[in-house]
């Protein structure tokens, strides 16, 4: 179990429909949403700070345009009143968003992050959120990806992905952890 202080925040990164769409490929973790809702539902029983992070893509023919379906929010992972929703365009969910400053403000410093996907915007907020100094713990199974091609045609699966990511950050920009050992401490 991780020792997590009460006012660790949790960060669900780009929880919506669009990645339903059969565009983005194969992904792993079929049970992702149902561990976002539950670290949800844990959150906001226990009155702990949530942040949504979506994205709004720029490219002309993405599902998570805000002018596009995909934009909304997953049925697991719909906001409440009173949970700071924000709005990205870039990877990173501190990249013009107003999160950093949220965060200090208030003086969170412990992140706990899930959502979609894995090795892009998942990584890259996670990565930028250590390097700013905060203590982050990553969910691997309350987060996913999806397949790969690589530079020179080859083809990574969805899963493999996912767990090399996870090896990425684990130790040097975040703890990776389980469902079960976030919920030790809740």
């Amino acid at each position: 179990m991780v020792e997590l202080p009460a006012d660790a925040v949790l960060v669900c990164i780009d929880m919506q429909t669009g990645f339903d769409s059969p565009v983005y490929g194969e992904r792993n973790n079929p049970d992702m949403e149902s561990k976002v809702a539950e670290l949800l539902a844990t959150w906001r029983e226990n009155e702990r700070p949530v942040v949504h992070i979506r994205h709004d893509s720029q490219e002309p023919d993405s599902p998570l345009r805000s002018d596009k379906d995909g934009f909304a929010w997953k049925t697991e992972a719909v906001p409440e009143d009173g949970e700071l929703v924000l709005t990205k365009n870039v990877n990173s969910g501190f990249i013009g968003t107003g999160l950093e400053e949220w965060l200090r403000e208030h003086g969170y410093s412990t992140l706990v992050v899930c959502g979609l996907t894995t090795d892009h915007c998942v990584s890259t907020t996670t990565r930028m959120a250590e390097n700013l100094g905060f203590d982050v713990y990553l969910v691997a199974d309350a987060t996913a990806t999806f397949e790969r091609e690589g530079v020179e045609g080859e083809s990574f699966t969805a899963d493999e992905m996912h767990r090399t990511a996870l090896a990425h950050l684990n130790g040097e920009f975040a703890e990776v952890v389980v469902l079960a050992d976030v919920f030790g401490d809740c």
